[in-house]
């Protein structure tokens, strides 16, 4: 093993190497390094050989593990969503603070369900639907709230289609927000995910998020709040549409890194 640890970190780095090793072994990191001598079989070698290749070629390990870990815990990614990241979990938060126990709260773009299935399970009292325009990606969400026991309204269609009529205490998105024509959209992971889910074609990466503010004051509950996330220099372009959309107490929110990456209002 070590000898096969050793190679794959010259290729694709240590951690991924080491990553990809606990996958195929079904063994945690601790086990890993307490059993630097464990012989692999024939075709655990050929195995582990394939995920170093497809690693190198760019393959996010998340799709090559099929999970990522989100909010403590893990959620099953496959090329059909996005997998699931730090920044999202800001938003999370500020849905958390804001969701009443019994409130209602809405989750546009669900993709994985990192979102929807995250606030049922805080809130068990909370009543979530989530939407998405790929049936490819429902499934996934829906697999998603079976593994952590949670009950969620999965409904197909674009944005605000398919809850006509409806009001929630909350609505969260976390839409496609990269340009089109961004140099990033051909970097690293983002090569091998959804191009939907990361641009909806729009020059300055703003269409999504525009659909999103204007149509939330019509499904939200008087004193409801909309959250979205946005690119890390959309800041003021959400916080003036959330202000032309008469939306109060607008405010900006920080990650970790002091980045403004979530804007929201309630109604008033």
């Amino acid at each position: 093993m070590r000898a096969a640890l050793e190679e794959a970190a010259a290729a694709i780095g240590a951690v991924d190497a080491r990553v990809l090793a606990c996958h195929l072994l079904g063994a945690s990191r601790a086990w890993l390094i307490a059993n630097p001598m464990h012989v692999l079989t024939e075709s655990q070698d050929a195995q582990y050989d394939s995920l170093v290749a497809r690693r190198a070629m760019g393959m996010p390990v998340a799709y090559l593990t099929g999970t990522r870990e989100f909010w403590g815990r893990e959620f099953a990614v496959g090329p059909a969503v996005l997998i699931p990241r730090p920044e999202t979990e800001t938003l999370v938060e500020a849905a958390l603070a804001r969701l009443p126990a019994v409130g209602t709260a809405l989750d546009l773009g669900s993709g994985s369900g990192a979102i929807a299935v995250t606030l049922a399970c805080e809130r068990p009292g909370a009543a979530v639907c989530a939407v998405d325009a790929s049936a490819e990606a429902l499934e996934v969400a829906r697999a998603n709230a079976g593994r952590h026991g949670v009950k969620v309204e999965f409904l197909l269609g674009s944005w605000y289609a398919p809850v006509a009529g409806r009001r929630f205490d909350l609505v969260v998105a976390n839409p496609p927000y990269v340009a089109e024509g961004d140099h990033h959209l051909g970097e690293g992971d983002l090569r091998f995910e959804p191009r939907a889910a990361l641009t909806d074609g729009s020059r300055d990466g703003l269409d999504s998020l525009r659909a999103v503010i204007a149509g939330a004051p019509a499904h939200l509950a008087p004193g409801g709040w909309l959250l979205v996330e946005h690119g890390w220099d959309q800041a003021p372009a959400c916080r003036h549409l959330l202000a032309q959309a008469g939306f109060a107490e607008i405010a900006s929110v920080a990650d970790l890194a002091g980045i403004a990456r979530v804007a929201g209002g309630r109604r008033q």
